[in-house]
């Protein structure tokens, strides 16, 4: 079973999941990172540019996701060196701090509020995120062009384009695509039709929504929003 609520960590939501025996979980990538407790370990989701199954392994998750962004600056690892992939933090991080902190987790009254606290602790000393960066997501999130947003903040495309790799872990034009698939998830599982769907969330056609679906979830959109991730 999954739930979620918001993190006192602004923009970052604090989540737990228990997945029936032997079922597979469809992650479907949102432009977000994760630090992840599983089995009394501690691991980092990167951004993913397709959808993430997971095999019904047995125990319990827990996991802060961070805002689009964030994570990198707390984390100390730019996000394309993550991208698709679910690290070990002590792949990332020297063995003591891993440690330290993953006894501070489990010492927790549970393991969700214990990641919550260390990610309250690290944001506390990186400081305020970049107001640039969520600018970046929330011009891209209601629509404006790539192109557009990029002029408007004044820092060319270029810039932009190496700004996301380090803190999206992907181009801005792929992180675009992402918060629109999530536009018209939203929508069609809303009840919005699909071809209604295609034309509010910024698609060409229901053709073009239909393609995007499927490229970066594995399943049609009818298949996904019966239950099939």
């Amino acid at each position: 079973m999954y739930a979620e609520r918001p993190s006192r960590l602004v923009g970052a939501v604090v989540w737990t999941n228990t997945p029936a025996a032997g079922g597979t979980t469809r992650v479907l990538p949102d432009g977000c990172m994760d630090l992840l407790w599983h089995d009394g370990r501690l691991l980092v989701a990167g951004p993913d540019t397709r959808a993430h199954l997971t095999a019904g392994e047995p125990g319990g998750w827990a996991g802060v996701r961070f805002h689009p962004g964030t994570a990198p600056a707390l984390l100390g690892v730019p996000a394309h060196e993550v991208r698709d992939r679910r690290v070990a933090l002590a792949e990332l991080w020297p063995a003591p701090r891993v440690r330290h902190l993953t006894d501070l987790v489990n010492a927790a009254a549970d393991p969700a509020s214990g990641l919550e606290e260390a990610a309250l602790a690290r944001a506390a000393h990186a400081g305020p995120p970049d107001p640039l960066l969520r600018q970046v997501v929330a011009a891209l999130a209601a629509g404006r062009p790539v192109a557009a947003t990029a002029d408007e903040l004044g820092i060319g495309a270029r810039r932009l384009h190496r700004r996301s790799l380090a803190a999206f872990g992907y181009g801005p034009k792929t992180l675009a695509r992402i918060l629109r698939l999530r536009r018209a998830l939203a929508l069609a599982r809303g009840g919005v039709p699909f071809a209604d769907t295609a034309a509010r969330a910024g698609y060409a056609d229901q053709a073009h929504l239909a393609r995007d679906v499927r490229e970066f979830t594995g399943l049609p959109l009818g298949a996904l929003l019966a239950g099939g991730g």
